[in-house]
């Protein structure tokens, strides 16, 4: 399913998250130490291992979960081309902090010492983003495989049950914080959809971004905002066997 133009035209953040993601995931992969990067109880309210909460963000723990997270992250860009680069700032931050505060409490509900109950990279980000893609992406193609229906969104769903299952347990609470966390900011909880950045900080975002193209300028807000989808939908069915 095409997220829009190829590249990151227009989406200077999520060029610049995938590019973190990817050099996190390298760099720990490389010491070895990808499966120790996930939350604990242990870590958080014990050894008060702050930083993991920073860095499990970023980094995940396999090369097939970097594949499909990076995959997902590069199509949900299409959300910030709508939305503009200042408010996906907000999205992203937004999505991250809400799902790290229910995978910190799902870790003191359950008070295991002994497990390392949730795994790392950006699931907060990836599986908000579905509340949007459900919500706001409209269905352009249906087609049919061995008599089974498929939509042109399918695959991006198919890539998320995926990812979502990589380390069954381990990844499912992550997934389910952010899906938590993306439905927080569709319901527009304190007005959240709202926040913009200062001008300053968006400037310096873009300039951060290892990109030019981070001084175009963005598409106007569309769907992640609650407006008017910014594309018609043709509705199109093939049929393969």
């Amino acid at each position: 399913m095409n997220g829009g133009p190829s590249g990151f035209n227009n989406a200077p953040v999520t060029k610049s998250f995938v590019i973190a993601c990817a050099l996190f995931t390298v760099f720990f992969g490389i010491q070895g130490r990808s499966f120790k990067l996930g939350l604990s109880y242990q870590d958080i309210f014990r050894k008060l291992s702050i930083w993991k909460l920073i860095v499990s963000v970023f980094a995940f723990s396999s090369t097939p979960e970097l594949m499909f997270g990076l995959y997902l992250l590069y199509y949900f860009r299409v959300f910030e081309r709508q939305i503009g680069s200042n408010k996906y700032t907000v999205f992203i931050l937004f999505s991250i902090m809400v799902s790290l505060l229910f995978e910190v409490m799902a870790l003191a509900i359950l008070k295991d010492p002994t497990a390392n109950l949730l795994t790392s990279g950006p699931y907060g980000l990836i599986f908000a983003s579905f509340v949007p893609f459900y919500f706001d992406i409209p269905v352009s193609t249906w087609f049919r495989i061995f008599g089974v229906h498929f939509s042109n969104k399918s695959f991006v769903y198919l890539a998320g049950l995926q990812l979502l299952l990589s380390s069954w347990k381990r990844s499912l609470f992550p997934g389910i914080c952010g899906i938590l966390a993306g439905s927080l900011y569709h319901l527009n909880v304190l007005c959240i959809r709202r926040a913009k950045f200062p001008e300053f900080i968006t400037s310096f975002l873009s300039r951060f971004s290892w990109s030019s193209m981070g001084n175009l300028p963005t598409a106007p807000a569309r769907n992640l905002a609650g407006n008017v989808p910014s594309f018609t939908t043709r509705q199109v069915e093939v049929e393969v066997f």
